[in-house]
């Protein structure tokens, strides 16, 4: 939609934006200000959710409309799992994941998904990139629109940075590696990021500070 800006805020009001047959609904949810998406096939109503983080009556809202194929984890830290039993048990949603987050998820994954899977929605294609560094199983999501590429990356890669690694020389090398090679190295500039938190942004915008972000070490 052309009024769509990538900003929502906490609970407020969800943004729906369309590329072609592709359809990305944006919601925010709680005090942590976690961001989660739909996926959607436009063509065919068949749709992925992004992060079980909280608000499971809000997210089967969002879903209203589509049939679901699964929820897929970007990665299991406590803030985007809270809804999980709420979507998994309630709504009926089957939950996706990386293994390497195993320890981290309240309950086992109903898939284990791998980097270089391929997830039909329809007549979409979504991509599984698993890019460890924030957490072991962090897992972003590609999908192409008509117009550009789509790159849902969770808490691996923000406006400003790439995620949290707490600390750990090796998580930042491995994560700025990860972007170097596999999403700067390969994506154009005009592919649209969406964030675990906060805000949008392009990997045009990032690209000029991929060396800053290397040196600082964080």
């Amino acid at each position: 939609m052309s009024d769509y800006t990538g900003h929502v805020d906490p609970d407020g009001p969800w943004q729906d934006r369309r590329d072609g047959n592709l359809l990305v609904r944006k919601c925010s949810v709680e005090e942590m200000d976690n961001n989660v998406y739909v996926i959607a096939c436009t063509n065919t109503g068949a749709a992925l959710l992004v992060d079980v983080a909280a608000r499971p009556d809000r997210l089967r809202e969002a879903l209203d409309g589509f049939a679901p194929v699964a929820a897929v984890q970007t990665h299991g830290h406590w803030d985007h799992v809270r809804a999980w039993n709420g979507i998994r048990d309630e709504a009926g949603v089957a939950v996706w994941g990386h293994p390497g987050d195993a320890s981290l998820f309240p309950r086992p994954v109903d898939r284990e998904l791998s980097d270089g899977d391929r997830l039909p929605v329809g007549d979409l294609e979504v991509e599984v990139i698993h890019l460890p560094g924030h957490t072991e199983g962090s897992l972003l999501y590609l999908v192409e629109g008509a117009e550009r590429p789509h790159l849902f990356s969770g808490d691996t890669l923000f406006p400003g940075g790439p995620g949290n690694t707490f600390g750990s020389a090796e998580n930042h090398r491995r994560i700025m590696d990860g972007l170097e090679a596999r999403i700067f190295g390969r994506l154009p500039d005009d592919t649209w990021v969406y964030p675990g938190h906060g805000d949008d942004t392009t990997l045009g915008a990032e690209r000029p500070n991929l060396s800053e972000w290397r040196a600082r070490g964080w």
